[in-house]
């Protein structure tokens, strides 16, 4: 179970060093509408044609947002759009990643691991959303030592990979390891327009997401790495979308930083309207693509759209 400090924040991020080639095509689903499952629909003027989620770990809002420790995170929000009351929904940790991707806690409570019939999330999920709508996904999992891992490691924790609770991925294991997979893939399908998928879920290690080190190492690692993904093509061609955002607070107080940055992003925004995790983040992805809602409970969320230009 991860530690708790006080509240949470935002967070994102991507990537090792760009490479010169283009990452593989995502092959889609059998029945996919996708005539070429490695080239995303035709982008609307105006809709938003790439979402990347970064998640860090087990820091409240209070304990980001100001502090000197972490200048870049504080600076990309001030330039940025930036949630003054976004929370998260549960505690620990795993809840919260369901959550954020399913539109329920599935009814877990506790850090458990995959596989495992009482540990599984069968609801509908971002995933089966994406697919039938030809919309191209990938989890980018740092320090996970193969694609669809489901043992911890000293630096991986499946707890922060919610698309291996997700039984419509992982009955698959050719479509599991071509969409959970190291986060080193990330720097290649940054190369162009195409190799990034539409939706990618970034989780990094347990020293780098501040879980196990402090919140100066976590910065630090977000200096090194999202700038990549906001100079990437997608970021600077397409009008595409960086939320960067915590898992959890505390107990006394669950609120967490979430920033939205790139070019969909509204600058020198503050949105002060009450926010959550599912009934918040959840459905503004699900309006940029016209996805349905997963759940009732989503179906009836503000969507963040005052942080969006």
């Amino acid at each position: 179970m991860a530690k708790r400090v006080p509240g949470a924040v935002g967070m994102v991020v991507l990537a090792l060093a760009l490479c010169a080639c283009s990452g593989d095509a995502l092959p889609a689903r059998p029945g996919s509408p996708t005539g070429d499952a490695g080239t995303s629909p035709s982008p609307t003027p105006g809709a938003i044609q790439h979402i990347v989620v970064v998640v860090e770990e087990n820091k409240p809002a209070q304990s980001i947002v100001g502090n000197p420790a972490a200048p870049y995170l504080n600076g990309l929000a001030q330039s940025s759009a930036q949630a003054s009351r976004y929370s998260a929904v549960a505690h620990p940790s795993l809840p919260n990643y369901l959550a954020l991707t399913s539109g329920t806690t599935a009814g877990i409570t506790t850090d458990c691991n995959p596989p495992g019939g009482s540990c599984l999330d069968t609801g509908p999920n971002i995933a089966q959303a994406l697919d039938p709508a030809g919309r191209t996904w990938r989890m980018y999992a740092e320090s996970m030592p193969t694609p669809c891992a489901t043992a911890n490691t000293p630096l991986y924790a499946v707890k922060h990979n919610p698309f291996l609770y997700f039984p419509s991925v992982t009955s698959d294991p050719a479509y599991c390891r071509s969409h959970d997979v190291p986060y080193d893939r990330l720097a290649g399908d940054l190369a162009t327009t195409t190799s990034l998928p539409d939706f990618a879920f970034i989780g990094p290690s347990l020293c780098d997401d501040m879980h196990d080190c402090s919140i100066a190492h976590g910065d630090a690692w977000l200096r090194d790495n999202i700038p990549r993904i906001l100079e990437s093509p997608a970021f600077t061609g397409q009008r595409s979308l960086l939320v960067i955002t915590f898992d959890e607070g505390d107990s006394a107080d669950n609120t967490v930083a979430c920033i939205f940055a790139g070019p969909a992003a509204r600058p020198h925004a503050v949105a002060s309207q009450p926010f959550t995790h599912y009934f918040s983040l959840l459905r503004t992805i699900e309006d940029a693509w016209g996805l349905p809602p997963l759940t009732a409970e989503v179906a009836q969320a503000t969507p963040m759209t005052a942080m969006l230009r």
